[in-house]
């Protein structure tokens, strides 16, 4: 009885923190920031950022920077996947508010694998550019708090998929890089 109002409290939170993050009385260049947000974590940036840095770089070390994206998102994506059909969450857009911002790319929302995604390469790009690393994550944290004031996302998604992508993107670099 006990876990069971743990977790409807903790529901009701996280709907509550939706709901404010989704229907603030924000300028209209605060969703279009969000949009943009969102779509630069797609993934086609993330094809193009490795391409650039393999091609560009002459450094043996940041020449393992594509490989170890590609462990990282061979050891997400089924992560994710498996979490998202297990959880099975409805998504905000189709349980609380009808008026989403975006079409989602399917049905559930828990995790949110635009935020998985999204901490999984900037937890890797910033060991290969530590200099970058607030300009990484703050990015990531973007891309993820988009989805939520997009309308496709609960807050629990956003750090749930923050959490499964900065794990596999450190267990990647764990696999890769020599120490």
């Amino acid at each position: 009885m006990y876990n069971n109002n743990m977790f409807k409290k903790a529901a009701l939170l996280d709907e509550q923190l939706f709901l404010t993050l989704f229907n603030c009385n924000s300028p209209k260049w605060f969703k279009t920031m969000a949009f943009g947000l969102s779509k630069s974590g797609d993934g086609g940036l993330y094809i193009l950022v490795c391409l650039a840095v393999w091609w560009l770089s002459n450094n043996e070390q940041q020449q393992l920077l594509p490989v170890t994206i590609l462990v990282g998102f061979a050891l997400e994506r089924p992560i994710y996947l498996l979490a998202k059909n297990r959880f099975a969450r409805i998504r905000p857009c189709d349980c609380l508010v009808t008026n989403a911002y975006i079409v989602p790319n399917d049905k559930f929302s828990l995790p949110s694998g635009h935020s998985a995604a999204a901490f999984l390469v900037a937890i890797i790009l910033s060991h290969f550019f530590p200099e970058y690393i607030w300009l990484l994550l703050s990015w990531a944290a973007g891309v993820a708090i988009s989805r939520v004031v997009l309308g496709v996302h609960f807050p629990a998604d956003i750090i749930l998929g923050a959490t499964i992508g900065s794990c596999c993107g450190l267990f990647a670099l764990a696999l890769v890089v020599p120490a």
